[in-house]
């Protein structure tokens, strides 16, 4: 039987082809926005502290984060168009049609949300975030700890 060959792009030999990954969510926002049209843009546009429920396998990562705490929350952002490259920003038709790479749209190819929030409360599997906008049920991949510009031996 012939072997099927299989072609490289130029200028990839010897480099490793990637193979996808498998995002395993660590997590769920429970929030009071159930829909899109609800949510605001941005957390600092209004939006409500919300729960992030911790899956059960991820808890012990919860330790050193404490109330007052600044993290980023990475989030799979599931009611997402993922065929979308090209949104008028901020859905004004008014402004030219621009890349979603260079944009905050949740429409994009891997639709990763990223939302810097204050952590308001830590119960058991549980934190007490805000302001988020993302809605209820979304699913959060990974959280980290904003870091500051000045070094720290903490982090």
């Amino acid at each position: 039987m012939a072997q099927k060959k299989t072609r490289r792009a130029r200028g990839t030999e010897g480099r490793k082809t990637f193979e996808p990954s498998e995002l395993r969510p660590v997590g769920l926002i429970r929030s009071t926005l159930k829909k899109l049209s609800d949510a605001p843009k941005q957390g600092s546009e209004g939006a409500p502290d919300a729960w992030l429920l911790v899956n059960g396998f991820a808890v012990d990562a919860l330790d050193g984060i404490g109330p007052g705490d600044e993290v980023l929350v990475i989030t799979w952002l599931h009611r997402a168009h993922r065929e979308v490259l090209k949104v008028h920003p901020r859905s004004d038709p008014n402004r030219r049609l621009t890349g979603v790479f260079a944009t905050r749209s949740p429409d994009r190819p891997n639709p990763l949300g990223l939302h810097r929030v204050t952590v308001r409360k830590v119960y058991k599997n549980r934190l007490r975030i805000g302001p988020i906008e993302a809605v209820d049920g979304t699913p959060v991949v990974d959280i980290k700890p904003v870091l500051s510009c000045a070094p720290s031996d903490e982090q």
